[in-house]
């Protein structure tokens, strides 16, 4: 009898965890060149454009690390709400919003001194994006509509109110057209390491990772929301609180995603600009899978998917390859690393005859 049948395995082997990343990387690569092939550019080569561009200069490096604050903190939220078993699809929506908090605040108060400004941009970036994922949470609580859906769609309105402002009441009249607000103060921006570029938002991600680490760990609300999202029948059996654990969930979430849009417009730009929304919400979807949703892990994926940005970054001006192929290849590790896990959890038997 020809043919194979599927069987679960008792327990994933050992060897899962470290073999299935290197083998669907190079799965994806290997596919990323063949992409390359078919436009005509030397495939090999880009592979080492792609390297160099990332981490090929301290520069690059820098750069690196920079993408690497904003798709963290996004990751981390997102990873908590996947944890609960709750599908938040919206940071990029929230990252948005934080970012239009953090600018209100700068641009209503700007005689204020740094240590009074920065709490209220803080404050107001995680207010904003905390509230904005609430609003599909109650929709799933309240009215069972999903929380996929809503949480897609709030993206599109909250980078349309980005764009509204930036167009439009808070545009900087002396920016010759570009839709910009005026620049920050200097008391509204988050304060970087002497001598670099790298800012305060790598010790807020190290911060984060901890606070969360002892909440999910140490804490009863954090040990009833992984059985929530374990069981949630069980959880409602045993009287656990799962609708304010779901607000809980996505408020954090939403609080780091602002925090994320904050740092990009503080600490890098400057200024509120159309040209934040660059799809670190949509990446941390990418990162919380493949570190499957261990903050540790995700610290390494968003590094690894920071320096997959700059290095096609690099492609772009060295190859003209399209901007979308950066999400292309970020697709392709994700739906092999995807793949590969199912040989973590089931086998494949010849029938006997």
């Amino acid at each position: 009898m020809f043919g194979f049948i599927v069987i679960k395995r008792q327990e994933p082997p050992k060897w899962g965890s470290f073999l299935i990343f290197p083998a669907a990387l190079a799965l994806s690569l290997g596919a990323s060149c063949l992409l390359l092939a078919i436009q005509g550019k030397p495939a090999l080569d880009g592979l080492t454009i792609l390297y160099q561009g990332a981490f090929g200069a301290g520069y690059a490096v820098v750069d690196t690390l920079l993408k690497t604050v904003p798709i963290f903190l996004c990751s981390l939220g997102v990873a908590v709400a996947f944890r609960m078993q709750v599908w938040n699809i919206g940071a990029e929506g929230q990252f948005a919003l934080g970012a239009i908090g953090a600018t209100w605040a700068a641009l209503t108060f700007p005689a204020l001194p740094a240590w009074l400004l920065l709490p209220l941009m803080f404050t107001s970036a995680a207010v904003l994006g905390g509230i904005w994922a609430m609003i599909p949470a109650w929709l799933k609580l309240k009215l069972s509509i999903n929380e996929i859906i809503t949480t897609l769609m709030l993206n599109y309105i909250g980078i349309l109110i980005l764009d509204y402002l930036v167009y439009g009441p808070w545009k900087d009249p002396s920016s010759f057209g570009f839709p910009m607000t005026k620049e920050f103060p200097a008391a509204a921006i988050v304060p970087a390491f002497e001598g670099s570029r790298l800012h305060w938002g790598m010790i807020l991600c190290l911060v984060c990772a901890l606070l969360l680490w002892v909440f999910l760990t140490k804490t009863r609300l954090g040990y009833e929301l992984k059985a929530s999202g374990e069981s949630l029948r069980a959880s409602r059996y045993a009287r656990m609180p799962y609708g304010f654990l779901v607000l809980l969930v996505m408020g954090l979430c939403g609080a780091l995603a602002g925090w994320a849009g904050l740092m990009e417009t503080s600490a890098v730009v400057g200024r509120l600009q159309p040209s934040l929304m660059v799809g670190y919400g949509y990446t941390a979807i990418v990162v919380a899978w493949l570190a499957q949703l261990n903050p540790g892990k995700i610290a390494l994926a968003s590094f690894f998917l920071a320096a997959l940005r700059v290095g096609v970054e690099n492609l772009q001006l060295e190859l003209g390859v399209p901007a979308a192929f950066g999400g292309i290849i970020e697709g392709l590790i994700l739906l092999s690393v995807l793949a590969g896990q199912f040989f973590n959890y089931y086998r494949f038997k010849r029938p006997s005859a």
